[in-house]
């Protein structure tokens, strides 16, 4: 909704102006100039891009415009299942969470949190995390390690629609000048026409340029980098996990305290509360 309305503002602010200044809103519809930028931009990034990016950047537009950023409450959510699985692995040893980590959906542990289930990285770290500490003797910082290349990994394919739609931005100003090249050329062959045919004409070839500066700066490049905050709230989420889990799984932290590592890294804006954290590890207690 929040890039709607950013669209919206854009939209409004630079043709409202327009209109206000007296300008006549004919002269800059021009389809034909739209056509060019945007086939040829959608040409180029179809040639630069391999499919599973193309499907990438399409799910990632999808989420841009139905996005709903981690809250309060899924850092809560999160930290409360990872409390559940580090009290179940220090009453009952490490093998009693086996069933629940090769299958989660129907696991009492996993199931409360039907979000969770959704985020399949974030159920990859987990469960990865826990098979492997329950099938290796991997050292400490060993798994930290590991951790670390796989979030790094992730986050680098998160990246590649935000790198794509950017690189495309970045084309747009160009392709503009192309339009109004074709358009300079076509005027070229008015030359004869009175002068307020081929101003019309030089006009509506100077709207190409227009067009190829307004997409990159006002929606387009924006596009790119709200993918890029979307990639950087999936890590934020990630680390968090890692943490809690290093600090159970690696320092032998108590469930409380290895839960308490975890929240000392939520985001500011998100970050729970210890008061708040604390009733909610009392009243799933209860």
């Amino acid at each position: 909704m929040i890039v709607i309305i950013g669209f919206v503002i854009v939209t409004a602010s630079v043709l409202g102006g327009y209109v206000l200044h007296g300008g006549n809103l004919s002269v800059i519809f021009q389809p034909t100039e739209i056509l060019i930028i945007g086939g040829a931009a959608i040409g180029g990034f179809v040639v630069a891009s391999p499919v599973k990016v193309v499907k990438a950047v399409i799910a990632s537009m999808a989420r841009m415009f139905t996005n709903k950023p981690y809250t309060k409450q899924d850092y809560i959510d999160v930290l409360m299942m990872m409390n559940g699985v580090f009290y179940k692995i220090r009453q009952q040893g490490l093998v009693s969470i086996e069933s629940d980590v090769d299958d989660p959906k129907t696991s009492p542990l996993f199931s409360q949190y039907p979000k969770i289930l959704g985020n399949h990285a974030a159920l990859d770290l987990i469960t990865d995390t826990l098979r492997t500490v329950m099938t290796t003797t991997i050292a400490p910082h060993e798994l930290e390690a590991l951790i670390d290349q796989e979030l790094e990994a992730h986050h680098e394919e998160a990246m590649q629609p935000a790198h794509s739609v950017g690189t495309v931005a970045d084309g747009l100003p160009g392709l503009g000048i192309v339009a109004a090249v074709l358009g300079v050329v076509l005027t070229m062959g008015k030359i004869k026409e009175p002068p307020e045919v081929l101003g019309a004409s030089i006009g509506a070839a100077l709207v190409g340029t227009f067009m190829g500066v307004l997409l990159c700066y006002g929606y387009v490049g924006p596009m790119a980098k709200n993918m890029e905050h979307m990639a950087q709230e999936d890590l934020n989420y990630l680390n968090v996990i890692k943490v809690a889990l290093l600090s159970f799984i690696g320092g032998g932290a108590a469930p409380k305290v290895a839960v308490e590592f975890g929240r000392r890294v939520v985001p500011s804006t998100e970050k729970p509360s210890f008061i708040e954290m604390e009733d909610a590890l009392r009243a799933a207690k209860k």
